[in-house]
C-alpha cells in the first residue's frame, strides 16, 4: 500500500509543478509592464451601501486622479446611513461626479448587480473602471495605468486589488497571501488565454462588453459575482489583458477578525460554483493537489517510507513554489509574504477546508 501512496505522491507533485511552472510562471516570470498614456474617456464607478466613513476618505482620492477625461459615477444602493448625503456633497464639490440614487426594488432588493446596472447605464464615458467604496488607488496615476493596457482588441483589463499591511498580525498575512495567490491564478490564466475571474476592487472594461452579454442578466439572481461571474462569462483570450504596474494597484482595509474574513471568503467560494466547467475543474484540481501533497507527506514520513526520496521531492517542490510565489509577490509589492509562505500556505488550506464544510450546511450572507 505504501508504494502506491508514494507513486500517488509523485503524481501530485507533478501536478503541483505543472501549476506553478507551467501556469503561474506565466505571471511570475513575465517582463515588467510599461505605461503609455492613452487618455481614453473613462467612467470610474463606485457602488456603496452604508459606507459613510469609507466614502468620506476615499472618494476625494479618486477625484484627485491625474487624468484629463474622466467622471466618477457614485451609486448609493439604498443606504440607511449618511452615505447618500455624503455623495450629494461630493456632487456639489466636484463637477465630474455623477450621482445615481437606487431605491429598494422588490424584485432585486439588496442585489448589488441591479445597482451597478443602473450606474453603468448612467455612465457617459466609453470605458468603465470599477473599484469598491472601501478601496483607494495606490497613486494618482491609477486611471492612467489601468487604461494604458486597453487596445483595439483588449477591451477587458484585470487589475490587482490588495489589502493594507497590518504589522504583527498573522491574520493579515493570511489574508494578503490568499489575495496574492488568487491574483497569481487569474493573472496567469489570463496570460494563457483562459481568463476566468477578476476582482471588483480593480477592474476595467469597455461598456460594449457589458451589453454584449446582456449585463448581469444570466446570473442576476446570484447575489454575488458582479465581478468574477461577469468576467467568467464575458472574458476570452482575445479581449482580455492584465495590468500589474505598481501605479495600477488599489488597496482596501482588511478584515480585523478571523470571523469577518471567514464570512467574506465563504461568499467568494460559493460564487465559484457557478464558473464554467473548465474553470471549476482547474481550481478544484489545484486545491486538491495542495491538500493531498501535505496529507501524503505526513503519511509517508510517519512510516519513514522512502523518506530520503520524499524529503528530496519535498525540497524540490518548495524550491519551485517559493521561487514562483516570491517573484509574483515582488511584482505585487507584497515582498514580506515570501518569508511567511510555508506557514500561511498551511493556514490557508485549513481555512479553505473549513469553508467548504461550513458552506455545505449553511448559506453565506451577501450584499449588506
Amino acid at each position: 500500500m505504501l508504494i502506491y501512496i508514494f507513486y500517488f505522491f509523485i503524481a501530485i507533485v507533478v501536478v503541483q509543478l505543472f501549476y506553478y511552472l507551467g501556469v503561474f510562471g506565466k505571471f511570475a516570470f513575465a517582463k515588467p509592464q510599461h505605461v503609455t498614456p492613452k487618455n481614453l474617456p473613462v467612467s470610474v464607478i463606485v457602488c456603496a451601501k452604508n459606507e459613510e466613513e469609507n466614502v468620506k476618505k476615499y472618494i476625494p482620492l479618486l477625484a484627485q486622479q491625474d487624468y484629463n477625461d474622466f467622471e466618477i459615477v457614485l451609486i448609493d444602493d439604498a443606504s440607511s446611513d449618511e452615505t447618500l448625503e455624503v455623495f450629494e456633497e461630493f456632487e456639489k464639490e466636484f463637477p465630474n461626479i455623477r450621482l445615481v440614487k437606487v431605491e429598494n426594488n422588490e424584485a432585486f432588493w439588496g442585489n448589488k448587480k441591479y445597482a451597478l446596472t443602473l450606474g453603468i447605464k448612467a455612465a457617459k464615458k466609453e470605458y468603465l473602471l470599477f473599484t469598491d467604496a472601501d478601496c483607494f488607488p495606490s497613486s494618482k496615476d491609477w486611471i492612467t495605468s489601468m487604461t494604458s493596457q486597453f487596445t483595439m482588441n483588449k477591451t477587458i483589463v484585470l487589475g490587482y486589488g490588495g489589502y493594507e499591511k497590518v504589522e504583527r498580525s498573522f491574520l493579515n498575512k493570511i489574508i494578503r497571501f490568499e489575495t496574492v495567490l488568487t491574483a497569481i491564478q487569474y493573472f496567469s490564466w489570463a496570460k494563457l488565454g483562459s481568463p476566468y475571474m477578476g476582482v471588483g476592487r480593480n477592474l476595467a472594461y469597455k461598456k460594449e462588453e457589458f451589453f454584449n452579454v446582456n449585463g448581469f442578466i444570466d446570473h442576476i439572481q446570484i447575489r454575488s459575482g458582479d465581478d468574477d461571474l461577469f468576467i467568467n462569462q464575458a472574458a476570452n483570450k482575445t479581449n482580455t489583458t492584465i495590468s500589474y504596474t505598481t501605479e495600477s494597484f488599489t488597496y482596501s482595509k482588511p478584515k480585523k477578525t478571523y470571523k469577518e474574513w471567514f464570512t467574506q471568503k465563504r461568499r467568494h467560494i460559493s460564487t465559484a460554483e457557478h464558473y464554467k466547467f473548465f474553470d471549476k475543474m482547474q481550481l478544484g484540481l489545484f486545491f486538491l493537489s495542495q491538500l493531498f501533497f501535505f496529507l501524503l507527506v505526513i503519511v509517508l514520513l510517519a512510516f519513514q517510507f522512502q523518506w530520503i526520496a520524499v524529503l528530496a521531492i519535498l525540497a524540490t517542490r518548495y524550491t519551485v513554489v517559493w521561487t514562483v510565489i516570491g517573484c509574483s509577490a515582488g511584482k505585487l509589492k507584497e515582498n514580506d509574504l515570501k518569508f511567511w509562505f510555508p506557514v500561511v500556505e498551511i493556514a490557508l488550506i485549513l481555512t479553505q477546508i473549513n469553508i467548504f464544510i461550513t458552506n455545505i450546511f449553511s448559506k453565506p450572507v451577501y450584499w449588506k
